[in-house]
């Protein structure tokens, strides 16, 4: 069965000015399916255009798995101008995709849906290739039949290049994933671009650094090391802690999910960078420290082992959006005050009833 509805929100007006795009539009959509968008970054995407934008419809697909909840919902639904609708099902339905694609009219698809775990997806590898790999394949194909959407962007990751480059990856770069995660976005991908050669499907591909910020599942590095600070537990760094990220807020990564939508060529990739590269261990060393713990710094870190393999660093070089309008604005320390103050609150953790069952060292879909 499919379950709709557009209940009235329950959202607190933020402290700050929300950011705004300014970018000239050059596609303007009318009817955007945004599947998993009940998620993390999918949920500030569409809480971002349905305020820059009230008069696109926005549909959000999302089957409201272990990592996502309702609430996250709120703000865009709050914007949406009553053009907001929520719609509980799995994007491995075809029948319920092309359903959707036919009874809203859609013309345009972003493809937040997916899991994304690395360390899940050592010990739940198949489901990964059926949510990523499988499940993009449905959207692309039903996409195909319909034959009215005019534009498609796919969210990817910056993992798909591999870990071991010393060098800013371009767009062009050969994809070379470790993990099986990787290995399903890269799949993905590569399916993807079949469509624009045999079918014309019009698609752009992104491909983004680690995004971090309120309404993330704590059993990411950043909410989980908040959540277990405040418990007064250690936080967990796999192996010596010296592999690195970069880190972008996603407030950021939200604009830059717009800019590429309204911007972006068909056809074409992006690398949605930030130059800020962290640690591990610096990461939840500026934790500890902006929870104003330094003083008990040792007591606040465990040592555990490592993934099976985890990848050093990745570098990409995000040029091709910068000439688009489009460039990050929080800082580091900004954000993670953010993060800090929003994971404190238990109000919001409660959107997660079995949240603590990620905090710890190496997070598993097995039971």
């Amino acid at each position: 069965s499919v379950s709709t509805s557009s209940r009235p929100p329950h959202h607190h007006p933020p402290s700050r000015p929300l950011p705004t795009m300014t970018t000239p539009s050059t596609y303007v959509p009318k009817c955007i399916l945004i599947t998993g968008a009940a998620g993390f970054i999918g949920s500030f995407t569409a809480a971002l255009l349905a305020r820059e934008h009230p008069e696109y419809r926005i549909i959000v697909l999302d089957k409201l798995d272990y990592c996502s909840s309702r609430a996250n919902l709120d703000a865009a639904e709050k914007h949406s101008n009553k053009n907001f609708k929520f719609i509980h099902g799995n994007i491995l339905s075809r029948d319920l995709v092309s359903y959707i694609l036919e009874e809203e009219e859609v013309d345009t698809i972003m493809n937040f849906a997916a899991s994304t775990h690395v360390d899940n997806s050592f010990s739940s590898s198949i489901v990964f290739t059926e949510n990523n790999v499988l499940g993009t394949h449905i959207l692309l194909e039903c996409s195909r039949v319909y034959g009215k959407v005019r534009r498609f962007l796919h969210v990817s990751t910056d993992e798909v290049y591999g870990g071991e480059s010393l060098a800013d990856q371009p767009e062009s770069a050969t994809m070379e994933p470790t993990n099986p995660y990787a290995c399903t976005k890269a799949a993905a991908e590569l399916i993807c671009k079949a469509y624009i050669r045999s079918f014309n499907i019009p698609i752009i591909i992104s491909r983004g650094n680690n995004v971090y910020g309120p309404h993330q599942f704590p059993d990411k590095l950043i909410p989980k090391t908040v959540c277990l600070i405040n418990a007064n537990s250690p936080a967990f760094i796999h192996g010596d802690g010296s592999h690195t990220r970069n880190f972008l807020f996603v407030e950021d990564a939200a604009t830059a999910f717009s800019t590429i939508l309204h911007a972006g060529t068909i056809g074409e990739v992006y690398n949605i960078g930030s130059p800020i590269e962290k640690s591990n261990i610096d990461v939840v060393r500026d934790i500890i420290r902006l929870c104003d713990r330094a003083a008990d710094e040792a007591t606040l870190i465990e040592y555990v082992r490592d993934r099976s393999f985890n990848d050093q660093r990745y570098l990409v070089d995000a040029k091709k959006l910068h000439d688009l309008g489009w460039a990050p604005k929080f800082s580091w320390e900004d954000g993670l005050k953010e993060c800090i103050a929003w994971y404190s609150d238990p109000k919001n953790l409660a959107r997660w009833p079995r949240y603590s069952n990620g905090l710890v060292a190496h997070p598993s879909l097995v039971e």
